[in-house]
Protein backbone atom coordinates (compact mmCIF):
# COMPACT_ATOMS: atom_id res chain seq x y z
CA UNK A 1 0.00 0.00 0.00
CA UNK A 2 1.36 3.34 -0.56
CA UNK A 3 1.55 6.31 1.63
CA UNK A 4 -1.45 8.10 -0.26
CA UNK A 5 -3.31 5.04 -0.12
CA UNK A 6 -2.53 4.70 3.85
CA UNK A 7 -3.60 8.37 3.99
CA UNK A 8 -6.86 7.94 2.24
CA UNK A 9 -8.43 5.61 5.39
CA UNK A 10 -6.82 8.01 8.13
CA UNK A 11 -9.74 9.42 10.60
CA UNK A 12 -9.25 12.48 13.24
CA UNK A 13 -12.19 11.92 15.74
CA UNK A 14 -12.00 14.52 18.58
CA UNK A 15 -11.95 13.28 21.59
CA UNK A 16 -10.58 9.96 20.34
CA UNK A 17 -7.38 8.54 22.13
CA UNK A 18 -4.60 7.70 19.31
CA UNK A 19 -1.76 5.86 19.58
CA UNK A 20 1.07 7.50 17.52
CA UNK A 21 4.50 6.30 15.90
CA UNK A 22 7.22 8.73 14.46
CA UNK A 23 10.49 7.63 13.67
CA UNK A 24 13.55 9.32 12.61
CA UNK A 25 15.00 9.00 9.22
CA UNK A 26 17.07 6.35 8.31
CA UNK A 27 16.37 5.24 12.13
CA UNK A 28 18.83 6.66 13.61
CA UNK A 29 19.43 6.90 16.55
CA UNK A 30 19.30 10.76 17.01
CA UNK A 31 17.54 10.57 20.91
CA UNK A 32 20.27 9.02 22.45
CA UNK A 33 21.17 12.83 22.90
CA UNK A 34 20.01 13.75 25.93
CA UNK A 35 19.71 17.75 24.32
CA UNK A 36 17.83 16.31 21.11
CA UNK A 37 15.10 14.22 23.38
CA UNK A 38 14.85 17.24 25.38
CA UNK A 39 13.77 19.04 22.21
CA UNK A 40 11.12 16.72 21.44
CA UNK A 41 9.87 16.47 25.00
CA UNK A 42 9.42 20.27 25.20
CA UNK A 43 7.30 20.23 21.85
CA UNK A 44 5.35 17.23 23.58
CA UNK A 45 4.41 19.08 26.05
CA UNK A 46 3.96 22.29 24.02
CA UNK A 47 1.26 20.41 22.21
CA UNK A 48 -0.84 19.66 25.58
CA UNK A 49 0.04 23.30 26.60
CA UNK A 50 -1.23 25.07 24.09
CA UNK A 51 -4.51 23.06 24.06
CA UNK A 52 -3.69 20.73 20.64
CA UNK A 53 -4.84 17.42 22.33
CA UNK A 54 -4.51 15.48 25.43
CA UNK A 55 -1.19 14.19 25.77
CA UNK A 56 -1.90 11.08 27.83
CA UNK A 57 1.52 9.34 27.60
CA UNK A 58 4.79 9.27 26.01
CA UNK A 59 8.41 7.79 25.37
CA UNK A 60 11.15 8.90 23.55
CA UNK A 61 12.74 5.79 22.24
CA UNK A 62 16.45 6.52 20.64
CA UNK A 63 15.13 6.05 17.07
CA UNK A 64 11.12 6.70 17.78
CA UNK A 65 8.99 8.08 19.78
CA UNK A 66 5.15 6.72 20.91
CA UNK A 67 2.52 9.13 22.18
CA UNK A 68 -0.87 8.21 23.35
CA UNK A 69 -3.25 11.36 22.96
CA UNK A 70 -6.90 12.33 22.86
CA UNK A 71 -7.65 15.04 20.12
CA UNK A 72 -8.44 18.11 20.76
CA UNK A 73 -9.66 21.06 17.68
CA UNK A 74 -7.33 20.24 15.66
CA UNK A 75 -6.67 17.16 13.14
CA UNK A 76 -3.84 14.08 13.86
CA UNK A 77 -2.09 14.83 11.25
CA UNK A 78 -1.51 18.67 11.64
CA UNK A 79 -0.55 17.87 15.33
CA UNK A 80 2.38 15.06 13.89
CA UNK A 81 3.17 18.25 11.43
CA UNK A 82 4.11 20.68 14.22
CA UNK A 83 5.53 18.19 16.07
CA UNK A 84 8.03 17.02 13.44
CA UNK A 85 8.04 20.33 11.90
CA UNK A 86 9.43 22.29 15.16
CA UNK A 87 11.67 19.53 16.42
CA UNK A 88 13.35 18.98 13.43
CA UNK A 89 14.33 22.98 12.88
CA UNK A 90 15.40 22.77 16.38
CA UNK A 91 17.76 19.54 16.24
CA UNK A 92 18.96 20.80 12.82
CA UNK A 93 20.01 24.35 14.22
CA UNK A 94 21.85 22.60 16.86
CA UNK A 95 24.06 20.45 14.74
CA UNK A 96 23.85 23.45 12.08
CA UNK A 97 22.73 20.79 9.37
CA UNK A 98 19.60 20.21 6.76
CA UNK A 99 19.56 16.84 7.06
CA UNK A 100 16.28 15.27 7.52
CA UNK A 101 15.25 14.44 10.76
CA UNK A 102 11.94 12.22 10.45
CA UNK A 103 10.77 9.73 8.36
CA UNK A 104 8.08 10.72 6.53
CA UNK A 105 4.50 9.99 7.72
CA UNK A 106 3.74 8.32 10.86
CA UNK A 107 1.58 4.98 12.29
CA UNK A 108 -1.43 5.34 14.13
CA UNK A 109 -3.80 3.59 15.86
CA UNK A 110 -6.89 4.96 17.15
CA UNK A 111 -8.30 3.14 20.45
CA UNK A 112 -11.45 1.15 20.21
CA UNK A 113 -14.54 1.43 22.45
CA UNK A 114 -13.46 -1.40 24.03
CA UNK A 115 -9.65 -0.88 24.18
CA UNK A 116 -8.28 0.32 27.81
CA UNK A 117 -6.41 4.11 27.62
CA UNK A 118 -4.77 2.54 30.72
CA UNK A 119 -3.38 -0.52 29.39
CA UNK A 120 -2.29 1.91 26.37
CA UNK A 121 -0.19 3.97 28.66
CA UNK A 122 1.53 1.21 30.28
CA UNK A 123 2.15 -0.21 26.92
CA UNK A 124 3.62 3.03 25.53
CA UNK A 125 5.87 4.06 28.71
CA UNK A 126 7.20 0.58 29.17
CA UNK A 127 8.80 0.70 25.98
CA UNK A 128 12.43 1.13 27.18
CA UNK A 129 12.06 -2.06 29.27
CA UNK A 130 10.68 -3.83 26.47
CA UNK A 131 13.46 -2.91 24.50
CA UNK A 132 16.28 -3.70 27.04
CA UNK A 133 17.28 -0.15 27.16
CA UNK A 134 16.62 -0.40 31.27
CA UNK A 135 15.50 -2.46 34.37
CA UNK A 136 13.37 -0.36 35.79
CA UNK A 137 11.27 2.74 34.17
CA UNK A 138 12.82 4.77 36.97
CA UNK A 139 15.95 5.20 35.20
CA UNK A 140 14.67 5.91 31.49
CA UNK A 141 14.31 10.05 31.11
CA UNK A 142 12.45 10.66 28.58
CA UNK A 143 8.55 9.04 28.93
CA UNK A 144 5.87 10.52 30.52
CA UNK A 145 2.16 10.26 31.60
CA UNK A 146 -0.76 11.71 33.21
CA UNK A 147 -3.51 9.55 33.34
CA UNK A 148 -6.99 11.88 33.83
CA UNK A 149 -10.17 10.19 33.97
CA UNK A 150 -12.63 11.68 31.91
CA UNK A 151 -16.07 13.11 32.71
CA UNK A 152 -18.03 10.02 34.79
CA UNK A 153 -15.10 7.54 34.66
CA UNK A 154 -12.45 6.16 37.06
CA UNK A 155 -9.06 6.57 36.17
CA UNK A 156 -8.57 2.75 36.95
CA UNK A 157 -10.50 1.56 33.94
CA UNK A 158 -11.02 4.41 31.48
CA UNK A 159 -11.83 3.14 28.01
CA UNK A 160 -11.61 4.82 24.36
CA UNK A 161 -16.01 5.30 25.17
CA UNK A 162 -15.41 8.34 22.45
CA UNK A 163 -14.17 6.74 19.46
CA UNK A 164 -14.55 4.09 16.95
Amino acid sequence: MTYAAALSGRRSIAGCPYVVTAVTAHRISLFWSFEFAAIVARELHSLHRDNCCQMIAWVIMPDHLHALLALNAISLSQIVQRLKGRTALAINRRRESRERVWQQGFHDHALRREESIVVAARYVVTNPLRAGLVRRLGEYSFWDQSLVAFPGESSKDVTASTCL
